[in-house]
């Protein structure tokens, strides 16, 4: 997904925004990431990961979630296809990358999940996609193809996690987005804004041969130091993408800063109440 919170759509080949990806991912690695971590600790605690679980994460970008595992006693590998945000995750969990291999065999693999494969290692017991769908038409596409190449890779009745936009009632951050993406509507393409379905999770469940086993949610609210930072934040995501291709950043940026408003404090910070939704679903 470049990595991003939904699998990056473009409206159509070639429309590449100008943006610094480098910038964006670092970005994403120091502001917006951690505002997913009340899903990764539900899930993780749901499942009991621990020294047991060989984790296996699909757009694993900056690697928060699996820094989060591997501090559980967790072995994890993780793929994504964004150079930038590998890097950063490198950072993170391989400082030292040959002393951290020999320590706690995680692996970070650049390409799809199939490269993650080992003939010499066990099958992953938990499959990741925390990347949360439900807001980009097409995204749900996107996370099929990732788990047509990772289940393969698990073991029989393993865990596999997906995550979604909660109802958009419930996601102040998704009328926010909205707002700022009306420019993109006119394209009528994949990467276009839509709002979440209640059933999103399950129909790619069952699409990938997944029997659904539990699902949950989470209040994971969106907190910013200012508007500056909400609007670098909410631009890592990628979400914005279709909007910057149809229009530019600049007119992107000033739409989102003012739907930000409502949301600034008076101190300045911006808060933006949010509900995700988790599926556990089980190989066959």
């Amino acid at each position: 997904m470049t990595p991003t919170l939904v699998r990056q759509h473009l409206p159509h080949p070639g429309a590449v925004p100008r943006v610094d990806l480098r910038a964006r991912a670092r970005d994403w690695s120091e502001i917006q990431e951690r505002m997913l971590v009340p899903l990764f600790e539900a899930v993780y605690e749901r499942l009991d990961v621990g020294p047991a679980t060989r984790l296996l994460g699909l757009g694993c970008g900056s690697g928060l979630a699996l820094l989060m595992a591997v501090s559980r006693g967790a072995t994890v590998t993780g793929v994504d296809t964004c150079a930038d945000r590998l890097a950063l995750a490198r950072e993170r969990l391989l400082p030292d990358e040959r002393e951290a291999r020999t320590r706690t065999d995680t692996r970070l693999v650049d390409g799809p999940p199939a490269d993650a494969a080992r003939a010499d290692a066990p099958p992953y017991t938990v499959l990741t996609a925390f990347e949360p769908i439900g807001c980009l038409a097409g995204d749900a596409e996107g996370l099929g193809e990732l788990l047509a190449g990772a289940t393969p890779l698990a073991g029989r009745g393993a865990a596999v996690v997906l995550a979604g936009w909660g109802p958009p009632e419930r996601c102040t951050t998704a009328s926010v987005l909205r707002v700022a993406a009306k420019s993109a509507e006119p394209l009528r393409a994949a990467g276009t804004w839509r709002p979440a379905h209640r059933d999103d999770l399950e129909r790619v469940a069952r699409r990938a041969g997944l029997t659904p086993d539990g699902s949950g949610r989470v209040a994971c609210p969106f907190g910013y130091a200012d508007v500056d930072s909400a609007v670098r934040g909410l631009r890592s995501t990628g979400l914005l993408n279709p909007a910057i291709s149809a229009t530019d950043q600049e007119q992107v940026d000033k739409e989102l800063a003012e739907a930000l408003h409502p949301y600034q404090r008076q101190d300045g910070t911006v808060w933006m109440p949010n509900v995700f939704r988790y599926l556990i679903a089980r190989t066959p």
